[in-house]
Order: structure tokens, then sequence, then C-alpha cells
């Protein structure tokens, strides 16, 4: 048996603890055969949701300039070139990825590349087009529905406010972040499911609400450009911060990172 296969197989459970005593989930095992690390995904309590790892905003400015300095071309993975364009594919980026989102946007808006355009669309016409997304019947009303509110309440055009955006059919803070930050040069902090990992792992937060994690990373990262940052923690945790594993010795940052739930195997069990 392989030493991966050993440490492996001694965390036969799925519960562990982690180095601070708090109770985890086992979400990845990475390393070569002299070194392994495991890393956890914490169960977080009601009285540990919330609150500042990294105690030092200068600290934390500096680690987030480096990371942002490893990936100077870092940016928006949907493929848009208008407002409307962008904020239609990232309602439509919802429980699933850019990537898919950019095969079927381009037959889209070549159909319907205006908000007047999609308003008057017929409705099994755009299931057709974002079939391959999954759940085509609530996309394509969302979508259609969001067009008619931006002709009828706003000429057709991407209002530039969160508080206008946030009341178009089918769109959330995170999209109205997303359209913010892109189009019109917002500060805004988009935080998806890389972006709060993340921001956990390098001991910007503990918390695991959306509104939590923005609120401390801005709070803490006052000087940062927060729409900037978001699309890097994106490129790291796709590419090197995975969920399955990190992998440190390919971390631009690993000399700054407190690795924040990654703890080396030391040979023991639960």
């Amino acid at each position: 048996m392989s030493n991966r296969a050993r440490l492996l197989a001694a965390f036969h459970l799925p519960l562990c603890r982690n180095r601070d005593n708090h109770h985890g989930v086992l979400a990845g095992v990475y390393g070569n055969n002299s070194q392994y690390y495991y890393s956890y995904v914490t169960i977080p309590t009601e009285h540990d949701t919330s609150g500042l790892v990294n105690a030092g905003s200068e600290a934390a400015e500096a680690l987030a300039r480096q990371l942002m300095n490893a990936y100077p071309d870092a940016t928006c993975t949907l493929d848009c070139s208008t407002p409307f364009q962008l904020l239609i594919a990232t309602m439509l980026s919802a429980q699933t990825t850019d990537e898919r989102v950019n095969r079927i946007t381009p037959a889209l808006f070549g159909e319907f590349p205006t908000a007047l355009d999609l308003a008057q669309a017929r409705r099994d016409t755009v299931e057709q087009i974002v079939r391959p997304l999954g759940f085509q019947h609530r996309r394509s009303g969302q979508i259609i529905a969001t067009a008619q509110a931006l002709c009828t309440e706003f000429g057709g055009e991407v209002p530039q406010s969160n508080k206008e955006l946030e009341k178009l059919p089918g769109v959330g803070h995170k999209t109205a972040n997303v359209v913010m930050g892109v189009c019109f040069g917002a500060r805004a902090l988009t935080v998806d499911t890389h972006v709060g990992r993340l921001s956990r792992r390098l001991g910007w937060t503990r918390a695991t609400s959306v509104t939590r994690v923005e609120k401390d990373v801005t709070t803490l990262l006052a000087g940062v450009n927060w729409t900037k940052l978001s699309h890097v923690l994106i490129a790291h945790g796709r590419s090197v911060c995975t969920a399955q594993g990190p992998r440190c010795d390919e971390c631009p940052v690993v000399d700054r990172c407190p690795k924040v739930g990654v703890v080396p195997w030391s040979g023991g069990g639960q």
C-alpha cells in the first residue's frame, strides 16, 4: 500500500478535528511521498461563524497585494461586450460554470443583443438556447423578466447602482456586485465559493455567510481594489488553492499565508 493510500485509509471517518480542536470534514489530501498535508472544512458552531483571524490590516493588505501581483491578468471570465450582456450572463452562471455559460451566450446574444430584443423574445426560443445549462424554464423566465424590467423601468439600460440592480427580477447582491465592479468601476467584492473559501484560508475572516465575509474582508482590506481581488481569488482558487487540496508548493504567497485549515500530516489518525 502506498503512503498516500495509508494516509487516506487512516481517515476512514469523514469527521476529524483540526489543530485548533474544531470539528471539520476532511476536504483533501495532498503532497508527495515524503510529506503530506490535509485540508479540512470547518463546521462552524453558533459562536464561531464570524470574526477576523488576521489581526493586522497591514499584513493582510501586503498578502493581498502580493497575491494580486501574481495574477496581473485576472479578470472576469464571462465573455460579454456590454453591461446588459454581463448582467444576463452572470444571472445564468448561478449553479453552473462560467465556461458553460460562455458556450451558449454567443447564440443568445447573437439573437438577442439588447434588453429590448430579449424582452420581446419567445420563451421557448430562449429555453432552447439555455437548455445546456439546466433549469432552462426558470432561467429563461428570469432573464426575459429582467430584460422587460430594464425596458419599462430604465429605458433598456442597466442601472448603475446596487440598489436599483437588486430590484430587477432574479438579481441578487452578488450579481449586482459583478456588474458594478466590472462595468462601472465600483469597488465591489463578489463573494462566490472561491472568494469565501480563500478568505477563510488566508485568515481574513471566519465567517461562512456571504454578507459577513464581504463585510470582514472589505473592512480589513480597505485600501485594496476589491473588484480585482475578487478575480484574483477566483483565479487562485481554481488553479492552485483548490477545494480538493491546496498545492502550497506552487503558491505565490506561501511565505505569508497562515494556511488556515491546512494541517501537516503527522502520522496519526483521528
